[in-house]
This record gives structure tokens, sequence and C-alpha cells, in this order.
């Protein structure tokens, strides 16, 4: 049977020399880095200084004091003032920041059978919804992914020969492009790390991989080399425990397309046939990849099946346990998916379906519910994403019917506009706003960057 998703088209290639070209100068990396579009914010302060939840408000969301919401899509029905009709089960998300001093907030939609992809809302500075479109269609259960600092969104499929697409969240109506390079596995979500211009990937499986992936050239993901994570244990203690930070080794994956994504028998099969989780015996098994994003030099990632939460560091290439619920004196995040995290250095997690609730893990140490939903169930906890100022947090609950929220709220003590002047240059407090504005400038000038 034919493959009924979109096959690769022409999005624009966006050159290492334009995307520099455009103002993005080597130091823009070196601010405290949010490294993602949501983050465009310089941040003190954060979730410690949240009060306890209050009871359920007008939309069945229990918040800290001073906090607000409200609805800002539902499934089946349109968005705003727009024509546009919000998709059902809406997944991983991210907010991108427009030159005007607004954002765009991104949301997968995890449906079958070919009607998966991605939705966007386009907000005013005021928060005014101004647009909704697609910038997906055709694919399958998009589960969650992960933006880039170039301005694009990187969207997983959650399926065993699932493909990561690259979609443009500021074109109405565009398609994403496969990007088979970054592997065909069970998707679920990505996160890029600037500084070392790397991607990391998660796999939603009992026995998933962490996977990294190297471009030949950022930001072009058309090619490069696929590898897959060995946790080490060089005292010889077993396997990684809460308290303990371990040295990584990363292996070369045979081949990163098996012909049949799905294969998972591992008999006689040669390698390269086998599915990617399989075919690396040194590689360290996750239980059940989930959210991933990078802040300030570490990947955070969440792995459901065992109830943690996990650190990367990228310089240092050593892990840690963040959060484990069977150890935690603080058990309070059960289920953790979908992951962002605040420059402020708090990371938000997501339940699926736990007690329906966002935690953060503070700065403090702290582990600590910032947004619970009631009076739902058979559903999960979706999305998660601030505003490029970080007054605002996106999510969903993902089913019966999806419904995609917007809380406001001092999520950061201290904000700053998505752009400023400075010295008579255009600044901005994190890369995200001014690589995607270079982004569609390249687009803009054609390939040839010729305006």
């Amino acid at each position: 049977m034919r493959d009924p998703r979109p096959t690769a088209r022409s999005l624009p290639t966006l050159t290492r020399r334009a995307f520099l070209g455009h103002g993005l100068r080597a130091g823009a990396f070196g601010l405290s880095l949010a490294g993602t579009p949501t983050l465009a914010h310089a941040a003190r302060g954060g979730a410690d200084s949240f009060g306890p939840l209050q009871a359920p408000d007008a939309h069945g969301l229990r918040l800290p004091p001073g906090f607000t919401s409200r609805v800002v899509a539902v499934s089946h029905e349109r968005v705003g003032p727009t024509s546009h009709t919000w998709h059902p089960n809406p997944d991983g998300g991210a907010t991108f920041a427009t030159p005007d001093g607004g954002w765009v907030y991104v949301s997968n939609s995890e449906s079958g059978a070919a009607f998966g992809g991605v939705g966007a809302i386009r907000f005013a500075p005021d928060g005014a919804i101004r647009d909704a479109y697609r910038i997906l269609s055709g694919t399958v259960r998009n589960c969650a992914g992960g933006p880039t600092p170039w301005g694009t969104w990187l969207s997983c499929e959650e399926i065993d020969a699932g493909l990561v697409y690259e979609c443009d969240p500021f074109t109405p109506g565009s398609q994403g492009v496969v990007r088979p390079a970054l592997g065909t596995f069970n998707h679920e979500a990505v996160a890029v790390d600037p500084r070392h211009e790397r991607l990391y990937l998660t796999e939603d499986k009992p026995e998933g991989l962490l996977y990294r992936f190297t471009a030949t050239r950022l930001p072009d993901l058309a090619s490069g080399h696929l590898e897959v994570a060995e946790v080490l244990d060089p005292g010889d203690e077993g396997a990684i425990q809460p308290g303990q930070v371990r040295p990584l080794r990363w292996h070369p994956l045979p081949e990163p397309n098996p012909a049949r994504g799905s294969v998972q028998d591992i008999g006689h099969r040669p390698r390269e046939g086998r599915a990617t989780r399989f075919q690396v015996p040194e590689a360290t098994p996750f239980d059940g990849g989930e959210g991933c994003w990078f802040e300030s030099g570490r990947v955070y990632f969440s792995t459901k099946g065992d109830g943690r939460v996990w650190a990367l560091d990228t310089a240092s290439d050593t892990i840690e346990i963040l959060y484990d619920v069977a150890t935690s004196p603080q058990p309070e995040l059960l289920n953790p998916d979908n992951v962002t995290a605040s420059s402020s250095g708090d990371v938000f997690v997501a339940e699926d379906p736990g007690n329906l609730r966002i935690v953060a893990l503070t700065a403090g140490g702290a582990v600590k519910p910032v947004v619970e939903i009631t009076g739902q169930t058979g559903t999960e906890v979706t999305g998660p994403a601030l505003s490029p100022d970080g007054a605002h947090l996106y999510f969903s609950s993902q089913r019966h019917p999806g419904i995609t929220y917007e809380v406001t709220g001092p999520f950061v003590n201290e904000r700053r506009p998505i752009f400023e002047l400075a010295g008579g240059a255009l600044l901005t407090a994190a890369v995200g706003g001014a690589a995607a504005l270079a982004w569609r400038r390249h687009v803009a000038a054609g390939p040839d960057g010729a305006g």
C-alpha cells in the first residue's frame, strides 16, 4: 500500500552563510541561551515563588494565586475570529516570536490514518488571536517535536516507521518537509543544541533509545549522522541511580532508515534490517522516552515508563536523573510526558495522565504543581510552551474534546520585550526570534540571496 504521507518538497534551504549573515553573530549563542524560540526573554525568579494551587476557575483549571486562564481553541471548532477549524488530539507545541512583537503557537495533531499534522495560532502583541492555519497535513500520529533556533518546527511521528517533518510556523497552508536523516523509528520529541550544533531525539518504546544527530552543515537537516547513547558505568555501580552523574558514549547507528521500520525480531536478521533500537547492543534503553527540551546547555527529557526526568549536559557529555518518582521526597509528578523549560531554571513537565497537571521542577529544587485540569477524564496534558515574553503558558487537554488553554501569570519575575533597541542595534534576548526573522528574510530573498 502506498504511503499516504507527504514527501520532500521545496522548503527553502537556509545555508549556514545566510543563517549567520542575517545578523546572527556567533556571540548570540553565548547568551543564557534559551536556545529555542519560545524563550526569547531574560528572566529571574520563577516557579519557586508561586503559591499553592487554588480552587478551579471558570475553565476548570487550578492555578496559583495571581494567574488567569482562557480557552484559545477547541477541537472541531473554529479558532477565535478565524475560519480555521482546530485539529483533534492536540499534542506537542512551541511558540515562535513574530516581527511585530506577537507570536505563533504551533500544536501537533496525534491523529492516525494520515489525519495528523500541525496547526498554528498567530497572536498579536496584545495576545489577541489574529489567525489560525495548518502547517503540515497528511501525516500520522504527530506526537511531540521541537523548535529550532532558525525558526522551524520539527514534528515527530509516533509510529514504528515514524519520520520527522520540518515545518514553517509562519506561512499559512504550508507543508512540512520530511527529514529522513533524523531516522525512521517511533519518534517522540527532539531538542536542538545550537552551541554544539547537534539534535537530540527520544523514542517512545519501553526499550527506546536516546539519539543524537549531527548535521553535515546546520541548519540544513537533509544529511548528517545519527548515533545512539550508552550510559557508561566507570565505577562498576550498575544501572544509573538518582544522585549519580555518568559519562556517555555515542555509537554510530548502522542503518538509520531500516526498510521496514516496524521490524522488531532480532534473531538472525542483519543489524541494518532491524529496528533502530535493536541495531546497537551497547546502547542503553530508556523506558518510554517522551518530551525533550534544550535550555542553557542542558537537554531535559522524560521517560514515562519509570517516572523519571533526565538532564544531559551537552558540554561535558554527562547525564543524570533530575527527578525519579520512586525515590523523590516530593513525588508530585506522575507519568511525565511533554517537557519545556524557562531561562529562570524551571523545567515544566506535563502529566499523562497522572493528576492532569503541569509540574515544575524548580531552580530551587522543589517539585511544584503549577496547573491542574479538573472535571475531565480519559485525557492527558500536552504541548506546554511559554510565550516569547514568558507571560503566557500554552497547553492542551488532548481528548473529549481537545481543548487548548492559555494561562497568564508571572512565570518569570522580570521580563524584557522580545526585541529592544540598544546602542542603535536591534537586539533579542535570545536567538530564537532573530533566527526566525533571518530564516524568513532568506526565504523572501530566494535561493540566490537576491532581493
